[in-house]
């Protein structure tokens, strides 16, 4: 996109030169038979005795000059800054305005008719084509008698064949060179256009891939702090009430225990936060596998339900031989066990867990059932976050499976338990965990 840009913006910048060029051409060439003009008036002036005659052409000269170059100022202010006035709507009347002006010019000397040339150029600029082609004959008619009219008292007054074909092979060229003026013209302004469409659309396709980034951010920061300083600051919450109870029960051996988790869960959760901002791994997977990360969830979870008074038992089973998984995998999966497990011990009342983690060649699967009162899948996955800010963690888990190309299944019913199933694909030759790497940087 950058290249077609930048390609547009040449081809624009090429075709405006050429335009500024030939309207630079035009002004000055207006100049120079205007000044032709005048020296050849006043040089003829000095040889006649009746040289106070001078006078109206002079300043009709004068005046058609002050008009012709207050327009192009004002066009050239109007075009390097488009909140100064335009002169646009006035452009026929200031043409119509210099062609009066040189209407009265040629009457007086012939040499002012040669002005008709650049004029050419003027009225195909200003004038729609079904009027400028009218007005360019017309000119060159009054040129054609201007010059039959100052020539009458001469050898040759009669009219000639080259005072005719000079003003009409002269209004032709014009013609033509006008024509190719302004589809040049019309082409640079198309180009123009159409490029600043493009940086416009450029400039809302980064607004949006911006936008979109940073609701992908947020995304991710919701999933990462609802999988693990929530589920945290929950744990140390609940541990708090239960070596309380302990206190006021005067075990202070239980309360000692309680306070003592309350302390490993919150350097834990300090560790995560640490590494959180260093957008890292968590610090359970940085110096163990996925394996010994997921049994010493599982210790945890039974210490945990235990502190809330609840018999749960919580094993890990590992299926088929233990290969190094690329780190959002084992994040993933890691998440995956967290958010179950928290659930289970809070909402499910189960007295057993069971994750089972599986290695399957193509694939990675991990299985996290529970004995415990179950729920209806398809309401909960209809029901919003709760203004606490739970309620989040099968949204968060279903996006962290999704951004791996995975699978997430939940099968539950109201008192039959839950299991919840990942399935993680793993493409032969480590393709998938370059791909899975990348994406996790």
């Amino acid at each position: 996109m950058d290249g077609k840009a930048g390609s547009a913006d040449g081809e624009s910048s090429g075709a405006a030169v050429i335009l500024r060029v030939l309207r630079v051409s035009l002004h000055v060439g207006f100049a120079v038979l205007l000044l032709v003009a005048l020296v050849r008036l006043l040089s003829a002036g000095f040889e006649r005795p009746e040289r106070l005659t001078l006078g109206l052409p002079l300043a009709l000269a004068l005046a058609l000059a002050a008009v012709y170059l207050l327009g192009t100022v004002l066009e050239k202010r109007h075009s390097t800054d488009p909140s100064r006035f335009d002169p646009k709507p006035f452009s026929v009347w200031w043409l119509g305005l210099v062609s009066l002006l040189w209407l009265l010019l040629i009457g007086t000397s012939a040499d002012f008719v040669w002005l008709a040339f650049p004029l050419f150029f003027l009225q195909l600029h200003v004038l729609p084509r079904q009027l400028a082609i009218p007005a360019i004959a017309l000119s060159t008619l009054l040129v054609i008698l201007a010059l039959w009219f100052h020539g009458r008292g001469s050898a040759d007054a009669a009219l000639q064949v080259p005072m005719v074909l000079g003003p009409v092979f002269g209004a032709a060229f014009a013609v033509v060179t006008g024509l190719a003026y302004r589809a040049l013209y019309r082409e640079a302004e198309n180009q123009r256009l159409a490029a600043e469409e493009l940086r416009r659309t450029r400039a809302e396709l980064a607004r949006t891939q911006h936008d979109a980034g940073t609701l992908a951010e947020r995304a991710r920061l919701a999933r990462e702090i609802h999988d693990t300083l929530a589920q945290g600051f929950s744990s140390i919450v609940l541990m708090g009430r239960s070596a309380e109870k302990a206190l006021d029960d005067g075990d202070t051996a239980r309360a000692r225990d309680r306070l003592r988790t309350v302390q490993d869960t919150a350097s834990a959760n300090l560790a995560e936060a640490r590494n959180f901002v260093r957008g890292l791994q968590s610090p359970a997977l940085e110096q163990s596998s996925i394996v010994n990360s997921l049994r010493r969830l599982c210790e945890k979870t039974e210490t945990e339900a235990v502190a809330r008074g609840a018999g749960l038992r919580c094993r890990l089973d590992v299926e088929g031989t233990p290969v190094e998984l690329p780190n959002p995998y084992e994040t993933t999966l890691l998440r995956a066990a967290q958010a179950s497990l928290a659930n289970i011990w809070v909402h499910a009342r189960a007295s057993t867990a069971v994750v089972t983690l599986s290695f399957l060649g193509t694939e990675v699967a991990m299985d996290i059932y529970d004995d415990g009162t179950g729920f209806d899948p398809e309401a909960a996955a209809g029901l919003p976050a709760r203004p606490d800010g739970s309620g989040y963690g099968l949204k968060s888990l279903r996006e962290r499976v999704a951004a791996l190309a995975g699978n997430l299944d939940i099968e539950s019913a109201p008192g039959e338990g839950t299991v919840v199933a990942i399935r993680l694909p793993l493409e032969v030759g480590g393709t998938a965990a370059a791909t899975a790497d990348k994406d996790g940087q």
